[in-house]
């Protein structure tokens, strides 16, 4: 009797502990600081200009309207040639306080990816062009310039902060790929600034890029300090309810969570504060409580933490 009782008291240990992370909820978007919710503007205003491969949206803080802003450059994912797939990080971006410029550089599938680069260095520099044309339109603070990309707009990033000098663009200062492709990335990346803060972020779910890319923008930037570069691996978990799934799909507006919010928003935004202001560079560079921490679930337990390290793992 008493046997079976143990037993039955072990079972049921179990399905409660089973039932008692499988009812906890992930983290929601922290209140202040990078990745959080604290926006100094309450609007912004986005205007599209070209067309096909040259198109591009400009986005511009408003309530407030600040007369200039930084510049952000964010670099889409194959096929996603309008800003809704984007368009969560997006905001986030404007409403801290950038400008940011989402060039189309596909004209439609079959635009060549030896032409992406050149298509949306065009774009950007259009746009520039375009707010410096009227003093009513948010200026670009030209010495605050930071690029993003997502998956083939990881090359993207790279190629466009590679070639700047030669491009007529201004000097970038941050750079984050985000699951980046491995194709047609320049075979040599030394123009990049070696003053850059840079992380490269892989997946563990992510089957369809992997870490190639991230491999090879990490062997061609050499030049680049290990104080300003951290390679980051983002984890899924499946502790509680919805699972945090780190796959290629991850940094798109389909799926905002935790993972937007304490990995990819929070290093970017702490890249950006450190370049630009000198504030918040522990949520951005090194291996930081700061930077490795992902928040809570309901009950506490942590979510699994970035791995961050200044060489390749």
């Amino acid at each position: 009797m008493r046997s079976m009782w143990s037993k039955n008291a072990a079972l049921l240990v179990v399905l409660f502990a089973a039932g008692s992370a499988a009812a906890q909820s992930p983290p929601g978007q922290p209140s202040s600081g990078p990745g959080g919710s604290s926006y100094p503007h309450a609007s912004y205003t986005v205007t599209s200009n070209g067309t096909g491969r040259l198109q591009y949206w400009v986005y511009q803080p408003a309530s407030p309207k600040p007369a200039s802003a930084p510049l952000v450059v964010f670099n889409h994912g194959y096929g996603a040639m309008d800003p809704s797939t984007y368009v969560a990080w997006l905001e986030h971006l404007v409403r801290r306080g950038n400008v940011v410029v989402y060039p189309r550089y596909q004209a439609t599938l079959l635009t060549p990816p030896s032409t992406y680069t050149d298509n949306a260095i065009t774009a950007v520099k259009n746009a520039i062009s375009w707010l410096q044309a009227n003093a009513t339109r948010v200026q670009p603070q030209l010495n605050r310039f930071a690029i993003a990309g997502h998956s083939y707009g990881g090359p993207v990033t790279v190629n466009m902060a590679n070639r700047w000098q030669s491009a007529g663009l201004p000097q970038p200062r941050v750079l984050m790929p985000v699951e980046p492709w491995h194709d047609n990335i320049d075979s040599s990346l030394s123009g990049i600034p070696a003053s850059v803060y840079m992380n490269c972020f892989v997946g563990d779910a992510d089957t369809l890029a992997g870490r190639a890319g991230c491999d090879l923008i990490w062997d061609r930037t050499g030049q680049v300090s290990a104080a300003n570069r951290d390679y980051v691996w983002m984890y899924s978990d499946t502790y509680g309810t919805p699972d945090l799934i780190a796959n290629h799909g991850a940094p798109a507006t389909s799926g905002v969570d935790a993972l937007d919010w304490y990995g990819f928003w929070k290093a970017f935004d702490g890249l950006t504060d450190c370049a630009f202001f000198g504030t918040n560079c522990p949520y951005g560079l090194g291996n930081t409580a700061e930077h490795r921490n992902m928040g809570t679930w309901s009950n506490g337990t942590p979510v699994t933490p970035l791995l961050i390290s200044d060489v390749k793992p």
